[in-house]
């Protein structure tokens, strides 16, 4: 089963939680979905966790680590180390896990991650982020799901938004746009929701983070679901593409982006406007 025929199967969510307990049903729902869909499932985490406890009774579950179907595995052995994750690696390491999964005879590979020991720090969330959106863009054409987990407690709320925007789904509804990875040939990036005042440095830090590379002299973000963006971000998007030598092109529903872009002057982004 190859990634487009699996689309309708495809989850990377962030799921910022505050108590054990809604992280264990969330992280069972996810996980009990995929064995239901044939996946091999693994639950990422720093033990000692009672999440894991719980979801090795769970009967399913259960009977899946049994049969090599689901596994409990230690956060150490799923990432890096040094506790700063190299992306490039971990996204081997989980592009290896998937076609081991599909060589086992399941539909592909889903997991449940608690990563909130490898985000702790700005440097960790730098590389983090990056590997969030190289993850996602493997997710788009393999047959990989993700739920990653926040505790906001130990994190903040600011620290959670950040990896939150960089995820095609989250449960954080005070983060207000989302950018990710986008379908090969369809751009190199997707943009949704609204960008303003409000958020414009916290996109600026989603775009070094995430760092969508163009093609072709051309940096392709997909934005006909954006509802609005002001002339920061426009800004932030073209900046981020000239730095790499490119010309943004941001491709919307929304006119208005492409009158503003028209009275700024800046001959570095195209506004596409689509019907």
């Amino acid at each position: 089963m190859n990634g487009r025929s699996r689309q309708a199967a495809y989850q990377h969510v962030c799921w910022r939680y505050d108590d054990r307990a809604a992280l264990h049903a969330q992280a069972r729902a996810f996980l009990l979905e995929g064995l239901a869909l044939g996946e091999r499932i693994w639950y990422v985490t720093s033990e000692p966790d009672p999440v894991a406890d719980q979801l090795r009774e769970e009967p399913l579950i259960r009977d899946a680590i049994r049969r090599g179907a689901a596994r409990i595995v230690p956060l150490g052995s799923a990432y890096a180390h040094d506790h700063i994750v190299d992306p490039d690696d971990q996204v081997r390491a989980y592009a290896t896990a998937t076609e081991d999964a599909l060589a086992a005879g399941h539909t592909g590979l889903r997991v449940a991650a608690d990563a909130t020991a490898l985000v702790r720090t700005p440097a960790q969330r730098d590389a983090f982020a990056r590997y969030e959106h190289l993850i996602d863009r493997y997710m788009r054409v393999r047959p990989m799901s993700a739920m990653c987990a926040y505790d906001r407690r130990l994190l903040g709320d600011e620290a959670v938004r950040e990896l939150a925007c960089l995820h095609p789904g989250n449960n954080a509804d005070d983060v207000l746009f989302r950018l990710y990875a986008e379908t090969p040939g369809d751009g190199h990036a997707a943009l949704v929701g609204e960008l303003d005042a409000s958020n414009h440095d916290l996109f600026r830090a989603a775009l070094e983070r995430a760092d969508p590379r163009p093609a072709a002299g051309r940096l392709v973000v997909e934005a006909t679901d954006l509802r609005f963006i002001d002339h920061r971000n426009l800004i932030h998007l073209r900046d981020h593409a000239r730095a790499r030598g490119a010309v943004a092109v941001l491709r919307t529903s929304r006119s208005a982006a492409a009158r503003v872009a028209e009275l700024l002057d800046l001959p570095e982004l195209d506004v596409e406007v689509t019907r």
